[in-house]
């Protein structure tokens, strides 16, 4: 592979390296982005870009200009551009969000930082490891379940029960809410996966599930997180529900969830789907 050189207009300080806009450039941001490569020894920086925003109204849309234009190494995730793959989340400015839907209007007129997000391994830059949090999601089993032989058409469900899952189905696991919480980060992820807590993202999951009036294993997914970690290591700090891009309230989730324990004699009954 051969090696990437600096850009001219770029001069390397002891806090990362610094690149000037091209001439000509009409309206510049600067664009302050977290810098890091675990397969060398060097440590962590900032690396600041002068960027030409001329036509440019999202962060996401930035950094992409960055990397086309300015600096080929800088890596980071994205896709849809649309708020629905949740590919390009990152720190922006302090909160974790999306950077497809994060215009640079609303990021008002000084610097812009973008940083991974917080408390997970960094594979190279703007790019962490959501290994573990994939596993947590999958632990809650999100597809339906049956006791009862499956419909041979479609499985109906009444209005009412459907608009149960509104606020609960439209998370795409984009991790913003779970990597903005303190107790995720203390306890979300232990080498022995015992003592570990799920996190806002797995258990908003998990009540999509709990609530689907189809599903008939509610008994069975309430003893699969009925353990002080994995689900009663929510205090209720609320940063899920604020950085939700969206808007979603994973902690109302997880609060529903205790009242299902507490009412559990009355959940024994499985659930019978509609007719």
């Amino acid at each position: 592979m051969a090696q990437l050189t600096l850009p001219s207009n770029s001069k390397v300080n002891k806090n990362g390296r610094t690149f000037k806009a091209q001439d000509g450039a009409k309206k510049t941001r600067t664009f302050k982005v977290y810098r890091y490569d675990p397969s060398t020894d060097e440590n962590p920086r900032v690396d600041r870009y002068e960027v030409d925003v001329s036509g440019v109204s999202m962060v996401l849309d930035g950094l992409i200009k960055i990397k086309d234009k300015m600096d080929p190494s800088l890596a980071f995730r994205r896709s849809c551009r649309e708020g629905v793959c949740g590919s390009c989340a990152f720190n922006i400015n302090g909160a974790n969000t999306l950077a497809c839907t994060t215009s640079l209007e609303e990021m008002g007129d000084g610097d812009i930082t973008v940083y991974p997000l917080p408390h997970q391994p960094v594979m190279k830059d703007l790019v962490t490891d959501l290994t573990n949090f994939y596993k947590q999601h999958a632990s809650i089993e999100p597809y339906l379940q049956a006791k009862d032989k499956e419909p041979e058409t479609e499985w109906k469900q009444s209005q009412e029960d459907r608009a149960k899952l509104d606020g609960l189905y439209e998370c795409i696991l984009c991790a913003c809410c779970s990597t903005a919480c303190p107790s995720y980060w203390w306890n979300g992820d232990t080498e022995s996966g015992e003592n570990e807590y799920l996190g806002p993202a797995a258990l908003l999951q998990s009540y999509r599930w709990l609530s689907d009036s189809r599903d008939q294993h509610t008994n069975e997914r309430l003893d699969a997180i009925e353990d002080e970690f994995k689900l009663y290591r929510c205090h209720t700090i609320m940063n899920c529900a604020q950085v939700c891009p969206k808007h979603l309230n994973p902690a109302k989730a997880i609060a529903d969830i205790k009242k299902l324990m507490v009412n559990r004699p009355a959940q024994k009954a499985a659930k019978t789907p509609a007719e």
